[in-house]
């Protein structure tokens, strides 16, 4: 009973806050406005991950204040910090904006403190910190980077976050468990507001929240004994778009860091979908990537050799996608 009071809390704040912050965040100016290589035509109040931000920490502070997580207590407090963290550096940007040195400089910090203080809690080795650095500040870029249409980022905090908290179940963390569903619950609350239409959009700072609630729970996962298959395959169509991206742009001797449009979910709204139907696309091939992982980890050889396969075509699949869509209904796809 107390865990879904702490999880409607989260859900409930996230839900109802917006009504409060939307008339602030529009008198600040925090607004997006949209160009050529945007995907919305209209401006749009963004900042709103602040509500999800406050749904994420009133609930995890809930589930330690009312005893809910009785153990690994001071891991729950340090990915709180690492979010927070991230949330707050996200906000920063969408105020008054920072050089991309800089927030990268940020961002590694983060990881590296947020991972030395699991380390130290959990008991594991210090040579996990640069991973741990490169993970937090690479997927807070990734979930940055993928929050390009309505409804995906709140779909995938969903998706994560139930993800997690079953593997917590599974390996007995139920730390991991009650976070997973107070960040997939926060982020369902904030559905309502930008699924279809985009009434509002989350901006950096709910999409360096989304990153950083995804890798610090990951990283805490990690270097508590969770199969990595149960971290990563939840992530990985994420991952796989934002690699195959960076490389293209790169191999064309593009500005990685600029704006631009040719992530596969953008170019499947180019080529006819809606970006509902994109989301859900992105979503359905990470939840079907998600079972395969977690089948994956404790399968006998030929049934993981099957999921394997399974979790490669799925990516596959999305990655050309676009083309395959655009060639059915004969449209032009670039790249």
């Amino acid at each position: 009973m107390l865990l879904w009071v702490v999880v409607g809390s989260s859900l409930l704040l996230s839900l109802v806050l917006p009504f409060g912050l939307k008339p602030i965040l529009q008198k600040l100016g925090v607004l997006d406005i949209p160009n050529e290589r945007s995907s919305h035509t209209s401006v749009v109040i963004r900042g709103v991950g602040i509500t999800v931000a406050v749904g994420i920490v009133v609930g995890l502070l809930l589930s330690l204040l009312t005893g809910l997580v009785p153990v690994d207590r001071s891991v729950v407090l340090i990915v709180l910090a690492i979010l927070s963290a991230a949330a707050v550096l996200g906000w920063i940007e969408d105020y008054r904006g920072l050089s991309i040195r800089l927030r990268a400089l940020i961002q590694l910090t983060i990881g590296a403190v947020g991972t030395t203080a699991l380390a130290w809690t959990i008991g594991q080795s210090y040579w996990w910190v640069p991973i741990g650095a490169l993970a937090v500040a690479a997927y807070v870029n990734a979930a940055n980077f993928m929050d390009g249409i309505n409804g995906i980022s709140g779909l995938h905090g969903v998706l994560v976050g139930v993800f997690y908290s079953v593997a917590g179940m599974l390996v007995g963390q139920f730390w991991l468990t009650v976070a997973g569903l107070v960040v997939a619950a926060a982020f369902a609350g904030f559905l309502p507001w930008n699924l279809g239409r985009g009434f509002v959009f989350l901006g950096d700072v709910g999409s360096y929240l989304l990153g950083a609630s995804i890798a610090g729970m990951a990283v805490a996962g990690l270097l508590a004994g969770v199969y990595l298959e149960y971290l990563l395959s939840p992530v990985l169509i994420y991952l796989a778009d934002t690699f195959i991206t960076f490389l293209r742009r790169v191999r064309a001797g593009d500005r990685w860091y600029a704006s631009h449009r040719e992530h596969v979910y953008q170019r499947l709204t180019d080529v006819g979908l809606t970006h509902v139907q994109s989301a859900l696309v992105v979503t359905a091939c990470s939840a079907l990537v998600g079972a395969a992982g977690f089948v994956l980890a404790t399968a006998p050889a030929p049934l993981a050799i099957v999921c394997s396969v399974f979790a490669a075509a799925v990516v596959a699949l999305y990655i050309y996608s676009p083309k395959l869509l655009a060639r059915r209904r004969l449209i032009p796809a670039d790249g």
